[in-house]
């Protein structure tokens, strides 16, 4: 077969050089047509649209075409040309054919006909080939770029947050162990407590339930950082907004207060969604079309206007007065309850019909670290919530006062030999800070509009779910 150099399929169908030779590799979604000429659907992965492959049967023979069957992998050199038929501007008359792998169409999973979700996660392997899972993994690629871009062009430094540790950021107690001891043969003290002398770290580490804690410590040197990475979670969740095994985002702000801090995550989320429709059109409109007719039109209301802010006093007020009207929540609604995911999509889907950011939350119900507001009963939180997912992002402005961080750690029984160094920061050149955590997969459920956490991330971790 002639060298030709290979054009990828997003750029061929964009190209008007017809009459020229070019050369495309990919893999088959779908063969027809009769015994003169056959007509090949190719994908390579770029862009969620196939080029048209038109086949002289004649010319390369029935029997070298038969093993071109769905999922085979192709090189094809061929004139590229306007094409006939409907929904789409080029094709390829092919030439030369190299088939690099067939499928046995009795044994390959992904045959032409829809596949329910539950199955596509059996096979986590091999659905990125599918339209849907190709359209999520560029727009999480894209996503991921967009959220580097936005930081970076304002001046914020990424920074690597550990992922094994020794302190429990959230006070949540949900880690996963990493330890090199011999599970087989635990040594334990008197009290029946594990003896972690000889284990790697000398001390009990586990994996990181946020980079937050750190993100501080490097705020208060560069001024404004970002983590972007993998964190953990054991709790026994199964639903489809849990993940054991998730990405988030956390930026820190030296000297920005909680409205600083609510600007920054409005303009990042907005700026997320925009980015999404002007580089991922194609992608998010098949996803509209095939699963969520309202998806194009809910992140476009999402740019529209500004987002509300509502004290969480306020915002209970709203939810006690839909009860007495009649409306029905699964959860009951009282001021010192922490929100249900119910509560937060009725304050933006049926009351405000927008993006609502809830703040000054009851300390009792948020972590350690949020500065305490005069009151002394509400804390500077801030959760910002969406439609069709609640809370897509939490933050706060951080108690700057050492003092005031010293009583609520002790109040809450945090080991103080986990948070001297964190103390640290409020002892020497202490500045009020703020900062939020988004999770990638929850930003990714709203901008592709699917229904579960799992079909959002290549390889789900849930409980009793570890495969791939």
């Amino acid at each position: 077969m002639e060298a030709i150099k290979r054009t990828k399929i997003v750029d061929l169908l964009k190209s008007d050089a017809f009459g020229s030779t070019v050369n495309v590799k990919g893999w088959v979604r779908t063969r027809r047509g009769s015994k003169q000429v056959s007509f090949i659907a190719l994908n390579d992965g770029s862009t969620i649209n196939n080029i048209q492959i038109v086949v002289d049967v004649e010319k390369l023979g029935d029997d070298y075409l038969k093993p071109i069957t769905t999922g085979a992998s192709l090189s094809v050199n061929g004139t590229l040309v306007q094409s006939q038929g409907k929904g789409q501007s080029v094709e390829i008359q092919a030439t030369e054919i190299e088939i690099y792998g067939t499928a046995d169409p009795n044994t390959y999973p992904l045959q032409k006909k829809g596949h329910s979700m539950e199955f596509l996660r059996e096979i986590a392997h091999l659905r990125p080939r599918t339209n849907t899972f190709g359209a999520v993994f560029r727009i999480r690629h894209n996503m991921a770029y967009a959220i580097h871009k936005f930081f970076h062009d304002r001046g914020f430094y990424y920074f690597h947050t550990p992922l094994i540790t020794a302190s429990d950021c959230e006070g949540a107690g949900q880690m996963f162990q990493v330890t090199t001891l011999n599970l087989a043969d635990i040594k334990k003290d008197e009290s029946g407590a594990v003896i972690y002398d000889n284990d790697f770290f000398g001390k009990q580490a586990s994996l990181t339930v946020s980079g937050q804690l750190e993100g501080e410590l490097a705020a208060t040197a560069l001024g404004a950082i970002y983590t972007f990475g993998p964190t953990f979670r054991a709790e026994n969740s199964n639903t489809p907004r849990h993940l054991a095994e998730f990405w988030m985002i956390e930026p820190e702000v030296a000297f920005n207060d909680i409205y600083d801090n609510m600007e920054l995550a409005e303009e990042f989320i907005k700026y997320c969604v925009q980015w999404a429709l002007d580089n991922c059109f194609d992608d998010i409109k098949f996803l509209n079309d095939m699963f969520d007719k309202e998806l194009i039109a809910r992140l476009q209301g999402v740019l529209q206007g500004s987002f509300v802010r509502l004290a969480y006093t306020d915002g209970i007020k709203i939810l006690e007065d839909a009860v007495a009207a009649g409306h029905k929540f699964e959860f009951p609604v009282y001021w010192g309850v922490d929100l249900a995911s119910e509560h937060e999509r009725y304050l933006v889907e049926e009351h405000f019909k927008r993006p609502v950011i809830l703040t000054d939350y009851p300390k009792e119900i948020k972590a350690f670290y949020m500065k305490q507001n005069e009151d002394g009963k509400t804390v500077r939180a801030m959760d910002v919530l969406f439609p069709k997912i609640g809370e897509i992002i939490g933050g706060s402005e951080r108690e700057a006062d050492y003092d005031k961080l010293l009583t609520r750690i002790q109040e809450l029984n945090i080991p103080m030999k986990d948070m001297w160094w964190y103390l640290d920061t409020r002892r020497y050149g202490t500045v009020p800070h703020s900062g939020f955590g988004l999770g990638f997969e929850r930003l990714l459920l709203f901008v592709t509009g699917m229904a579960n956490i799992r079909d959002v991330i290549p390889f789900p971790r849930t409980p009793k779910n570890a495969e791939f």
